[in-house]
């Protein structure tokens, strides 16, 4: 997977208890329009349609903290085509539902736009060893 890019607003959102990274529904948002690190919620992004795509939502596999660094590891995601085409888009977005404004956390760019054609799957693999996030 890209390489994991944060948005500014997700430290400060974090210290003033708007995540709880432990319990809160994680969401993939796929978008071809390229996000910046000001953007702080999820309507500032241009979202791609979901007809045809199967649930986005993340499970969190662990949220732990151990001599003083905090790890959040992610079960890996399978995104699938069912009845039609999903995309174009280049950036997936890591979303938090479950806060009241949908507040962004991160997001990965695969470098070109890409499609999942029909009955066709993603895979996105979040890295069990590293977490998708680490803090110190």
């Amino acid at each position: 997977m890209a390489s994991f890019n944060k948005f500014q607003s997700f430290v400060e959102k974090l210290a003033e208890k708007a995540h709880n990274l432990g319990s809160d529904q994680l969401v993939v948002a796929l978008t071809n329009v390229a996000p910046v690190n000001t953007n702080t919620v999820l309507a500032d992004l241009t979202e791609i349609s979901y007809t045809h795509l199967s649930s986005r939502n993340i499970t969190t596999a662990s949220s732990t903290q151990t001599a003083g660094t905090y790890k959040l590891t992610l079960t890996d995601l399978v995104l699938t085509a069912s009845g039609g085409n999903v995309g174009p888009f280049r950036y997936i977005v890591i979303y938090n539902d479950t806060a009241t404004n949908d507040e962004l956390l991160c997001w990965f760019d695969y470098g070109s736009s890409i499609s999942i054609n029909d009955t066709e799957s993603l895979s996105l693999d979040f890295s069990a060893a590293d977490g998708i996030l680490q803090v110190a």
